[in-house]
């Protein structure tokens, strides 16, 4: 049987850019913005009619790009013309072949990378998939897999690794769920059986409550930090001294900073809730960012990479080489906040603001409308000398 023919090639099907490109004879590729590439073939069923009395125009997805070749769309896009032709409407009669789980998880992460947080977080879902489940049943039929099957992903990591065999499960469902809906699968999605019968132990979490630092060993650890010269352990020390969140210290750009005034201005956008936030700069923290302005760099911390920031677990690599990987660098705010209230007897509404806490009901905040910056800037010096107090001791 000689191969159907049409406009596109295998060579446009991979590089054609986002919009919805012809094939001919109602076959379409359509490209995401997102890159993400899909089959579909538009037809109209002889002597069916839509709900306003027109003749019944249907769009029928028939895969992905990276699953159903070329030849393949056309073959199956030939197959519903004919079934339409004849009056029979493909969604109920058309022959298809049942993709392996493993085919739908990959459609379904495709398909759902436009709603990523971040492309890390859509492969992070996949990789789940990928390291507990494909080795499992990838390569069953998406029809056949029941309670047994799914029992087989989840019950080895379910105690051991509590957290990731939920997101594992969350995903089978998904998975499982995207399935029934294009008619490969029917009756209850076993994730939710296994669930409601409580087959699986109830495991207790793990309550941690030693994150942060206790205030008063914070000298002699930030002693140690300041004999490191490592990019990583600068960033670790202001980011201390600043009683800031991981992500504004690493993303700090150069323009924020204003020597002169000693502030550093951190936008909205990088805020946790969204309002611009200025950090009083004590004589120990210019002492950090003064020497790194001969770098030149667009970011105030760079990385390993040319006008690249720090990597997010540079720090936390840092704690774990000081034998110190029992805290958290998040912690260290929750150090500061104890160190407020403890030591310095700083007013409530004083230390909340200077970790860029919202605090009060919206009436309050609205009365509220300084933040602050004058005071904070004894308080920042205060925790600034507290800090290096071990190292102003020659201890």
């Amino acid at each position: 049987m000689a191969a159907l023919s049409g406009k596109l090639t295998k060579k446009l099907v991979e590089n054609l850019g986002p919009g919805r490109h012809g094939d001919g004879a109602g076959l379409y590729l359509v490209v995401d913005p997102s890159g993400a590439r899909r089959w579909i073939v538009r037809v109209t069923v002889k002597g069916q009619k839509n709900r306003k009395g027109a003749p019944l125009r249907t769009d029928f997805g028939l895969g992905g790009a990276d699953i159903v070749t070329l030849n393949q769309a056309r073959e199956r896009a030939l197959e519903y013309r004919r079934m339409a032709k004849t009056g029979l409407n493909p969604r109920f009669n058309a022959q298809r072949e049942i993709p392996t789980f493993e085919e739908i998880s990959r459609q379904v992460h495709i398909d759902r990378l436009p709603t990523w947080k971040n492309p890390k977080h859509g492969q992070q879902w996949l990789n789940t998939l990928r390291d507990y489940a494909f080795p499992k049943i990838g390569r069953m039929p998406i029809d056949s897999i029941g309670q047994p099957e799914v029992l087989m992903c989840l019950a080895p990591i379910w105690t051991e690794k509590h957290e990731t065999a939920k997101r594992l499960a969350q995903r089978i469902k998904t998975v499982l769920d995207v399935a029934k809906s294009k008619g490969f699968r029917s009756g209850e999605n076993p994730v939710l059986a296994i669930r409601d019968a409580k087959v699986l132990p109830k495991v207790k979490a793990k309550v941690q409550h030693h994150d942060a630092m206790p205030w008063r060993d914070l000298p002699a650890f930030y002693a140690d930090l300041a004999t490191r010269s490592a990019m990583a352990a600068r960033a670790l020390r202001f980011t201390i001294l600043t009683a800031s969140r991981t992500s504004e210290v690493l993303e700090m750009k150069w323009p924020e900073v204003d020597l002169d005034a000693r502030l550093w201005m951190v936008p909205a956008a990088r805020m946790k809730g969204g309002k611009e936030h200025r950090v009083p700069l004590t004589d120990e923290m210019l002492a950090i960012l003064e020497p790194l302005q001969a770098m030149a760099s667009e970011y105030v911390f760079e990385g390993q990479k040319r006008h690249q920031p720090l990597s997010n677990m540079s720090m936390l690599m840092l704690l774990r080489r000081m034998q110190q990987d029992s805290y958290t660098v998040h912690g260290f705010r929750s150090t500061f906040r104890d160190w407020a209230a403890e030591e310095a007897n700083a007013p409530r509404e004083l230390a909340e603001a200077a970790l860029a806490h919202q605090v009060g009901s919206d009436v309050e905040r609205a009365y509220a409308r300084s933040d602050l910056l004058e005071r904070r800037r004894g308080l920042m010096e205060k925790w600034s000398r507290y800090a290096r107090s071990m190292n102003d001791r020659g201890l």
